[in-house]
């Protein structure tokens, strides 16, 4: 009989493990196995495809090269300038640029429950029975996408509502109107791409066991869509953020207009630039990496 010896026992005559933990892996002190775990750091494994995440160490390490190549990127760009900063004048403004930040998240926040709900609303649209409908909402969701922000912007702000005689007290009303009509369509394209994942043979079993239309809907295919839509609409809430920058140019006070007023009167753009990068990447960083969690969080493996 064999007796068992645990993994945990220490044997005092044995000699040191050669090995070295690197990563996810232990290789051995030679050195060639040494140059094959630098490799591990520089190059993916599994190739370009992609399929097999890098070691831990490999992400961290890397991710410290970039951030510091973008800095010194930008340290080289700001000494070649040869500014004489001024960030006193841009601090005595702080009010005001909070203000206009804390009119951004409002904006964005309200635009995005309002182009989430027209977005569903439009790609169930798509998929009606009544063709009219079908073709209508299609040609409206094409139209909005293919038109720049900005033009959108002009359309509605100088046009329709100069003939609705729509005054500058509904200016508010008249952006988050415009963000909802230009963010729902790419919304309604987010939802309508996951609807349409949902594998035939679940809605046709649905109909078999009795379904309606409208059951299979809530209990078969929103459930299953939504773990395909939900990254996407996230990453759709940065583009949201950015895009209501262009409201600036019909005069709502956003941090964009804010940034504009400061550097207007103190005449430092750089500085008031700096300000106004700085306050939109503290919206959309966090959530930008909100975004690639929930896509590793619900990724199909196929």
């Amino acid at each position: 009989m064999t007796e068992t010896v645990s993994p945990n026992q220490k044997n005092p005559d044995a000699l040191p493990d050669p090995r070295i933990r690197l990563g996810n892996g232990l290789y051995s002190r030679s050195f060639p196995s040494v140059i094959e775990s630098w490799r591990d750091l520089i190059l993916a494994p599994g190739g370009a495809r992609g399929e097999t995440s890098p070691p831990t160490l490999a992400k961290i390490l890397n991710t410290l090269l970039a951030v510091l190549l973008l800095t010194s990127a930008v340290w080289l760009c700001l000494v070649l300038l040869n500014n004489n900063w001024v960030w006193d004048s841009v601090w005595g403004y702080r009010q005001k640029l909070f203000y206009g930040w804390l009119t951004t998240v409002g904006l964005t926040l309200v635009a995005l429950i309002t182009s989430t709900a027209l977005g569903f609303g439009l790609a169930l649209c798509q998929r009606s029975y009544f063709l009219p409908l079908r073709y209508f909402t299609k040609v409206f969701v094409e139209i909005v996408r293919c038109m720049p922000l900005l033009v959108l912007i002009l359309l509605v702000w100088y046009g329709f509502c100069t003939v609705l005689q729509i005054g500058n007290n509904y200016r508010y009303v008249a952006g988050i109107f415009i963000l909802t009509i230009f963010e729902g369509a790419y919304i309604s394209e987010i939802f309508r791409a996951g609807i349409e994942s949902v594998g035939k043979s679940q809605i046709e079993s649905a109909r078999a066991i009795g379904f309606t239309r409208a059951q299979t809907y809530r209990y078969v295919i929103i459930p299953q869509a939504f773990r395909q839509i939900l990254p996407p609409l996230v990453g759709q809430l940065v583009s949201l953020i950015k895009d209501s920058s262009l409201l600036s140019y019909i005069a709502i006070q956003d941090v964009t207009f804010a940034a504009q007023q400061v550097s207007a009167t103190n005449y430092d753009n750089l500085e008031t630039c700096f300000a106004l990068a700085v306050g939109y990447l503290v919206l959309t960083v966090p959530i930008a990496m909100w975004s690639r969690w929930l896509e590793r969080r619900f990724k199909y493996e196929t």
